[in-house]
């Protein structure tokens, strides 16, 4: 019997397993911007969104994060204002295969293009981030999402740089292109 009191007590006295931090303990703005970093299939596309910029170089190392982050506050929007779009899960998944095969293939597309793909699949990042918003103030958690995303473009950009472009630096990227469509297809079947 007193067992059975204890473990009433333990389950009344336990709080909520979070995924991302509350924001009503950690405030909005940290929610946010600790919110991508909590899924694997986030960090990965983000990364590699990164990755391919500084693959492609030039513009592309501005326009790729920049198309990404400013479509994923389009799709966060579209979420918070109750505009449902179908498939957001799965083109997340897909997003993380299509980026890093458009590494690990070393990919050579016109900016524009590239930047209009990664724009898609930043549209459907956001409209999952609004999906999750829960307590969280919309403007602030938004802030904090779209800098963490901001960051994990700049380590995907920085971490092409600083393996070089020579023949080394090209196979390590790339490298990191196919370990992370594998990292996608394991998300895909252990999701």
């Amino acid at each position: 019997m007193k067992s059975i009191f204890l473990a009433i007590a333990t389950v009344l006295a336990a709080t909520p397993a979070l995924a991302h931090l509350n924001p009503g303990e950690h405030g909005s703005f940290m929610a946010g911007l600790s919110h991508p970093v909590f899924g694997l299939d986030h960090i990965l596309a983000m990364v590699a969104v990164g990755l391919w910029a500084a693959s492609l170089g030039g513009r592309a190392m501005w326009g790729l994060p920049g198309a990404f982050v400013g479509a994923m506050v389009a799709g966060f929007a579209a979420a918070i204002s109750g505009v449902g779009m179908p498939f957001v899960e799965p083109m997340i998944l897909v997003s993380v295969l299509a980026l890093g095969l458009a590494v690990a293939l070393a990919l050579r597309l016109p900016v524009a293009a590239a930047a209009a793909i990664v724009g898609l699949f930043g549209l459907f990042h956001g409209h999952a981030h609004g999906g999750e918003l829960g307590a969280a103030g919309a403007l602030a958690f938004g802030a904090g999402f779209a800098a963490s995303t901001a960051i994990l473009h700049a380590i995907g950009v920085a971490t092409a740089v600083a393996a070089g472009r020579g023949l080394t630096g090209t196979k390590a990227v790339r490298g990191l292109g196919w370990a992370t469509a594998l990292g996608g297809l394991w998300v895909m079947v252990a999701g």
